[in-house]
Order: C-alpha cells, then sequence, then structure tokens
C-alpha cells in the first residue's frame, strides 16, 4: 500500500468513525465539530479529521456555518419528506415480496420485535428508551427486508435511511404517546397482513407506517430547524 492510499484509508476510516457518531445521536444535530477535540478522540491528527470533515460536507451530512465552523447538518423538513416518499414505495415492495416468502419463525421474531419496542416505550422517559427502541424498530423493518429475498432492494432502503441519524427516531416517538402507540399498531396490522398472505395489504400498510414516520420526523425537525444553531 502506497503512503496515498494509506493516507486515504485513514481519511475515509476516521470519516466512518464521525458518522457513526452522529447516526447513533452521539454527536446530536447542530453540535459543533470541533477538529482537535476530534482528532483527541479518535486518536489521529488534525488533517485527517479535516479532511473526514469535507468528505462528509460532500456528502451533505455537516455544514460549515460562518462563525461556527463545522456542524452536523439540520435535514431540511421537504428533504425528509421526499425522502420518506421513496422509501415508503420501496419498503412496501418489500413487505409485498416477503408475504412469499415468509416463515412462521420469521412471524414470531417480527413480534417479539413489536413487543421490545412496545416494552421500551411503556416508559419512554427513561434515559435507556431512545437506545431500546431503535434496534427493536429496526430490526422489525430489516427482518422484512431480509424475507424479501432482494439484496439491491434492502441496500437502496439502508442507504435511504443512513441519511438521518437513527436515535432521532426514537427521539420522534419519546415526545409523543399517541405516535409510540400507533407505531406498534402500524407493525401490528403489517404482521397481520404478512401472515394472511395479503400482499396488496401489507404493501399499503408498510407505505402508510413509512410515510406516516416521515411526516413526525419532518415535523420534529421543522420544530428544530428554527433554534438548533442558536442554542
Amino acid at each position: 500500500m502506497t503512503k496515498n492510499d494509506s493516507d486515504n484509508a485513514l481519511v475515509d476510516s476516521t470519516a466512518e468513525a464521525i458518522r457513526a457518531q452522529i447516526m447513533s445521536g452521539e454527536i446530536p444535530i447542530g453540535a459543533q465539530l470541533g477538529q482537535a477535540e476530534l482528532a483527541k478522540t479518535l486518536g489521529v491528527s488534525r488533517t485527517p479529521v479535516r479532511e473526514a470533515l469535507r468528505q462528509l460536507q460532500a456528502g451533505g451530512l455537516i455544514d460549515i456555518v460562518p462563525n461556527r465552523g463545522a456542524v452536523v447538518r439540520v435535514p431540511v423538513p421537504w428533504e425528509v419528506r421526499e425522502a420518506y416518499e421513496v422509501r415508503a414505495e420501496l419498503e412496501g415492495l418489500a413487505c409485498e415480496r416477503a408475504v412469499d416468502y415468509i416463515t412462521d419463525r420469521t412471524l414470531d421474531e417480527l413480534r417479539e420485535a413489536n413487543q421490545t419496542l412496545r416494552e421500551a416505550q411503556s416508559n419512554p422517559t427513561t434515559e435507556d428508551a431512545p437506545s431500546a427502541t431503535t434496534p427493536a424498530n429496526d430490526r422489525f423493518h430489516l427482518l422484512i427486508h431480509q424475507a424479501a429475498g432482494n439484496e439491491r432492494l434492502a441496500k437502496v432502503i439502508g442507504e435511504l435511511n443512513s441519511n438521518y441519524p437513527r436515535n432521532v427516531s426514537a427521539l420522534v416517538l419519546q415526545d409523543n404517546s399517541r405516535h409510540r402507540e400507533d407505531n406498534i399498531r402500524e407493525h401490528e396490522r403489517i404482521v397481520e397482513a404478512l401472515a394472511a398472505g395479503d400482499k396488496e395489504t401489507a404493501r399499503n400498510e408498510m407505505r402508510a407506517h413509512v410515510l406516516n414516520a416521515g411526516e413526525q420526523l419532518a415535523r420534529w425537525y421543522e420544530r428544530r430547524s428554527d433554534t438548533v444553531y442558536k442554542g
């Protein structure tokens, strides 16, 4: 490996480490990204951090704000709605395809994931609620993606999801008890349609579920977009 290759690999790994912290919520939206602090935390020099931030800016995950430098970007609500409109169609297709391949074991796993989600959401004021709901919710959807039997479809859905920090979806649910209950019931209707072998209902239920989630997420960002940079 040449020096340039080694340097590029270090920049890529640094960018991925920063991305992971943003996606998990460890670095929240609107947070300032200090090069010196990141370099110390990641155990690298400031040069790969600087290049990694440029890479993340090009990917739309961070912004350069006057007098503040690099900050985690707050998605624009209309962008969220557009992304979730596309995701809704793709997840609906995955759900429709899953009807042909779903097994009793997978159905049980879907119910277990939804029960875990219900238990975590029953007391959303606890500190670990967002960290508990995110993997349970992600697992529910991933099981359906896997059952659909189309790797490219699953990959594209995953790429769409990677544009938004995963903890924010949990925070959206944490803020509103009605949304939490709606989320559980929507999952239940999806499982019922899959178990019944009803492709049309499975697709429509999943599509409506994702569109609803996207709308709630867009509104969440909308409420915070005017204040997050002001502190």
